[in-house]
């Protein structure tokens, strides 16, 4: 019964920070500064932002298309920005609950293994 609590109640946690988070970034990243970030501004403010190579790496990823800084392309940008950051917030969440539920299953099984060897221990003196 307790076990059942305790995963009522992080899986109410999750929720409650994923929601959050998503609140964020669709209703707050509208109003995010226009001006350039941090890289950008020293890239500029020591002029070696007109050394950046013409191919860019980034051009070459496969989401390339979709994405164009922080919005999406071919979509008004009062729309672009919230749905960037709805995408981003859900692909950041997804790939922390996928290595957090490998790492839990990893941990279980050997949890599990090294109880085994024990109790075989304890069963063959």
């Amino acid at each position: 019964m307790s076990n059942n609590l305790s995963r009522d109640r992080n899986r109410a946690v999750i929720l409650a920070g994923l929601g959050v988070a998503l609140l964020i970034a669709i209703f707050l990243s509208p109003f995010a500064s226009k001006d350039p970030d941090g890289l950008d501004r020293v890239s500029k403010d020591l002029q070696f932002d007109q050394k950046e190579a013409e191919d860019k790496p980034a051009h070459k990823l496969p989401f390339y298309g979709v994405f164009e800084e922080y919005a999406l392309r071919g979509v008004p940008e009062s729309v672009a920005t919230p749905i960037a950051g709805l995408v981003g917030t859900l692909a950041t969440f997804g790939l922390a609950w996928g290595i957090g539920k490998l790492v839990v299953r990893g941990s279980a099984s050997t949890t599990d293994a090294e109880e085994s060897s024990y109790s075989d221990d304890l069963d063959h003196p």
